[in-house]
């Protein structure tokens, strides 16, 4: 599975939207009690869900529109699919039935619009980035390389409220990537009579979700999301108007949210650590881990396991998070994140807590070892006593000059080791990574889904977003068989995950450094308003106490 590009503009947004600072004095002014008001640090790029990137996008998306299931808390519960189904055919058939539902211009929703949608993003003249999420389903590879039409895609309408879905193989977590936006439905009749202008303003689209989003244009700075009455769950939604507002000035905001104009913004650095145990403070980790990866094609004393681990063991995660961050993120020993996935066969066992042994001896922050290990390595290559001066990339906000300047800092306590910072807009960034313009690079993934396999599939061999090259062949069979042979067997799967990344560990592929969190002041009145799994709020479950 490729990495996705939501991380090319997620980042951005929460590193943007967590450089708050300033003050500014409360005040009595009363929010509407029947709306709910959210700080965003940017502008939808757009509400195409074949084409959307950007994390904002997929929470607005969640907000408006609807597809086979939605995360309640942590739990998958039914959407538009009237349960959640179990496979058939050896795992390798679902059939959902689709309950009535309706758009908000009153056009019933069918299956025949998840069909219509699902082919329009994994067909390549859509140049849908997030069309390898869709790898497993009959033929979707091969529709997306243009070797057979978007037609022969396994998925087809049995009638108009039963949708059937094939694979090539079992998934076993199919059914969590039907929550998110990438598998929502779209009307055809919509889509096509507006052509390249869909999704760039709210007259282009229609909602099958808790919201509409009214008077929307691409490049607004505030905009308002109102109770979709036509959603077959209004009901449940309790609060009538979402109102999203973009600040990019520090001081602006924080007097917004203490002037009661905002119910919630985020916070990080000096400011976060001020603020911390406040009224309202609160941080939210998420199912996102920064971590270094290390050229190997380029600069081959990468290659040597001794100095990756020496690299690992001389940065010191828990003053890197609390000094510089101070954000609620945590100190990472584990290129996956805690508290994501669970043992099946014990759900009290997370994955990254059974792997530990392995992740802690490597991870862990001791210098004295550092030197040593280095030593060898440099021995090892043939490099005893020579010098290296390596480049490391990194993003140009401010917070993460400041990370890569700590960095910098660990880095050069190596013998002979000089750092020289490159710290460059996300697109320049993102490219060099994707064309290996780097030495060491300060890279970032968010979870598509709660699983491992999320995180695994991104370091074997062959995926053309491992930008560091790392490559075992011991790790790709694990992840292999767990795709595979053990797909269907969740026990074995599990022994599979856990084994490459136990691989991963003690290699140190990549040298994790911290599970991302985002600290935020969020008024009391704001009841439920927690992060899923997949990464965005469930605005259905959201209320307000005035």
């Amino acid at each position: 599975m490729k990495v996705k590009q939501w991380l090319i503009l997620s980042t951005t947004l929460i590193i943007s939207a967590g450089i708050l600072t300033g003050c500014g004095k409360s005040s009595n002014s009363k929010a509407p009690d029947d709306t709910a008001k959210i700080m965003v640090a940017d502008n939808i790029p757009t509400m195409d869900s074949s084409v959307n990137t950007d994390v904002l996008g997929f929470q607005i998306a969640t907000d408006t529109m609807e597809g086979l299931y939605r995360y309640e808390g942590k739990t998958l519960k039914p959407g538009i699919a009237k349960k959640v189904v179990k496979p058939t055919n050896n795992g390798l058939t679902y059939t959902f039935p689709l309950r009535n539902a309706k758009w908000s211009n009153g056009d019933p929703v069918t299956a025949d619009d998840f069909v219509f949608a699902w082919r329009r993003t994994v067909d390549p003249k859509t140049k849908s980035e997030y069309a390898y999420i869709y790898d497993g389903i009959k033929n979707a590879d091969e529709i997306n390389e243009g070797k057979k039409p978007a037609s022969s895609l396994g998925v087809k309408a049995i009638n108009a409220h039963t949708l059937q879905v094939t694979l090539e193989k079992p998934i076993s977590y199919f059914n969590k990537l039907m929550a998110s936006e990438f598998y929502f439905p779209q009307k055809q009749q919509v889509v096509e009579k507006w052509g390249k202008k869909y999704g760039t303003n709210s007259k282009t689209l229609i909602f099958n979700g808790p919201y509409k989003l009214v008077n929307w244009n691409g490049p607004d700075n505030t905009w308002t999301e109102v109770k979709n009455e036509s959603y077959w769950n209004a009901k449940a939604v309790k609060v009538k108007k979402l109102q999203y507002q973009v600040v990019k000035d520090p001081t602006t905001a924080l007097n917004l949210y203490q002037s009661n104009k905002l119910d919630d913004v985020t916070i990080t650095g000096d400011n976060a650590k001020q603020m911390k145990g406040s009224k309202g403070y609160n941080a939210q980790l998420r199912n996102a881990i920064f971590y270094i990866e290390m050229n190997q094609k380029r600069r081959t004393i990468f290659r040597n396991k001794k100095i990756r681990q020496a690299i690992s063991l001389s940065i010191n995660r828990a003053q890197l998070t609390k000094t510089v961050l101070g954000d609620g993120s945590r100190p990472a020993d584990s290129f996956i994140p805690k508290g994501m996935a669970y043992d099946p066969t014990d759900k009290t066992k997370d994955f990254v807590a059974e792997t530990d042994a392995s992740a802690s001896k490597y991870a862990r922050y001791d210098p004295k070892e550092a030197k040593k290990l280095w030593k060898e390595g440099l021995a090892e290559t043939g490099n005893t006593g020579k010098k290296f001066n390596f480049v490391l990339l990194g993003g140009d906000t401010d917070i993460m000059k400041k990370e890569a300047e700590f960095l910098q800092n660990e880095l050069e306590k190596l013998p002979g080791m000089n750092i020289t910072l490159s710290n460059v807009p996300r697109k320049t960034q993102y490219s060099r990574a994707r064309e290996t313009d780097f030495d060491l690079y300060m890279s970032f993934w968010s979870a598509d889904f709660p699983d491992p396999i999320n995180f695994l599939t991104l370091l074997t061999s062959n995926v053309s977003y491992n930008d560091g090259k790392w490559s075992n062949p011991a790790f790709d069979k694990l992840v292999n068989k767990s795709l595979t042979e053990d797909a269907n067997n969740l026990p074995g799967r599990w022994q599979d995950m856990k084994a490459a990344q136990t691989i991963l560990n003690e290699e140190q592929g990549v040298v994790p450094l911290y599970q991302f969190g985002d600290a935020h002041m969020t008024k009391p009145r704001l009841k439920n308003y927690v992060l899923t799994p997949n990464g965005t709020y469930n605005m259905v479950a959201l209320r307000l106490a005035n």
